[in-house]
């Protein structure tokens, strides 16, 4: 039974712009927009061709089989960050909610007492556009996904009038209140 993963499998295209080195289990990756490394213990080989990273390996135990397509997939996610970046969208709903940056301080009006700050982390850049739309933006996509999480929590979309922050791709399914009794 063959039980490789099928992403595994399929070789990652390094662009021109990309430079990929090994050092034993770390992997670095330089480009245009920032170097990224990440030590990967994984017990198959990752050998590069050219332009292209190919995983082998992947077959002797249950560990290193389960990590190959996630393997796979850390580095494509790398080589992608580097060369093009990654971008989560944020919109903000409701009546008097906005956002502004302050140098590196992300500041939130969302109806509470108070304004909420967020100190944005290194290598995140976060852009704010007409006080409601908020874009994060980074090489790391883990990191990008978190600050876009963060910010979210702060205030998730409500299902009664929509309001709060919630991604650009989401909708919000809105429900009716309670009716009165006459």
């Amino acid at each position: 039974i063959d039980t490789m993963s099928r992403i595994g499998k399929q070789p990652i295209t390094i662009p021109e712009k990309v430079e990929f080195t090994q050092e034993g289990s770390k992997i670095i990756l330089k480009g245009p927009k920032g170097t990224l490394e990440m030590d990967l213990p994984f017990e198959g080989e990752i050998t590069k061709n050219e332009n292209q990273v190919v995983i082998t390996g992947g077959k002797e135990n249950n560990a290193s089989s389960a990590s190959y397509g996630l393997v796979r997939a850390l580095i494509n996610n790398m080589v992608i960050g580097v060369s093009e970046g990654f971008t989560k969208t944020l919109k903000i709903a409701g009546v008097g909610y906005k956002a502004q940056l302050k140098g590196n301080i992300l500041e939130l009006n969302l109806g509470f007492s108070h304004t909420v700050e967020y100190a944005i982390p290194e290598g995140i850049t976060v852009d704010v556009q007409d006080g409601t739309t908020i874009v994060v933006a980074g090489i790391d996509k883990q990191a990008v996904g978190q600050v876009a999480t963060d910010i979210r929590r702060f205030k998730p979309p409500e299902p009664y009038k929509g309001k709060g922050i919630m991604y650009s791709t989401e909708t919000v399914r809105k429900k009716a209140g309670k009716t009165a009794v006459k």
